[in-house]
């Protein structure tokens, strides 16, 4: 490892997210927190044994112009419902808004784990 490599390994190493969240990296993909890709697992197990028919990761819905949402999961039930997902360790403001307007705008309503 070069210097320069060390420098920047540090700097990773050092970065601590905002609310505490660790991110994970699992199958290549990284989610925002260890509670998150705990979730990603359960939702591989629930598909696996047939549970539900699938789930998609961070869609993304748009609430207005220049006003988006990306929830963490769409789970997508065998009875052909679906739900939508959001892990969440801390509510921020931003967050408290888009829901609502997610909620008012779809009708629908986010789960929060």
């Amino acid at each position: 490892m070069s210097i320069k490599e060390y420098r920047e390994y540090q700097k990773q190493a050092n970065k601590k997210s905002k609310y505490n969240a660790k991110k994970t990296k699992i199958d290549g993909q990284v989610f925002d927190s260890q509670k998150e890709a705990e979730f990603y697992n359960e939702l591989k197990l629930r598909l696996k044994v047939g549970e539900i028919k699938g789930f998609c990761l961070q869609p993304i819905f748009i609430l207005a112009d220049e006003l988006k949402y990306k929830a963490d999961f769409i789970i997508f039930n065998n009875d052909g419902t679906s739900e939508i997902v959001d892990t969440k360790g801390f509510k921020t403001k931003e967050y408290i808004i888009k829901k609502k307007v997610f909620e008012d705008k779809f009708d629908l309503k986010i789960k929060e784990i």
